[in-house]
């Protein structure tokens, strides 16, 4: 017995009709147009400083959240956080020179 594949017809219409995009519906929404902006900063904040990484680092820090108030780096362990906090100073630097603008740097460590 051989098996049939299924192809849809060219009447198939979907169930559900014309959804937006994701990206379409986050600009339209200030709130999640808002959050969207913030992640795009907490990402190039990230970019930013990633040069000033000690090698192989770069990989155990992820971007937080960013607000007024500052910018958190996540690091995944408790030795990558106490690096990270020992180059804020140079950290911060970097972000000036890069126009970005953050008040401090807040080191958290990722939890699983």
């Amino acid at each position: 017995m051989s098996a049939r594949r299924y192809t849809p017809s060219s009447t198939y219409k979907p169930m559900v009709p014309d959804v937006p995009p994701v990206t379409s519906a986050l600009t339209r929404s200030q709130p999640l147009a808002s959050l969207l902006q913030r992640l795009k900063a907490s990402q190039a904040c990230l970019e930013a400083v990633r040069a000033y990484l000690p090698p192989g680092m770069a990989d155990h820090v992820k971007a937080g959240p960013i607000d007024d108030e500052g910018w958190t780096l996540l690091a995944a362990n408790a030795a990558v956080s106490a690096k990270l906090r020992q180059l804020q100073p140079r950290l911060v630097e970097a972000l000036a020179k890069k126009g970005l603008k953050v008040n401090a740097i807040r080191v958290r460590i990722l939890t699983q």
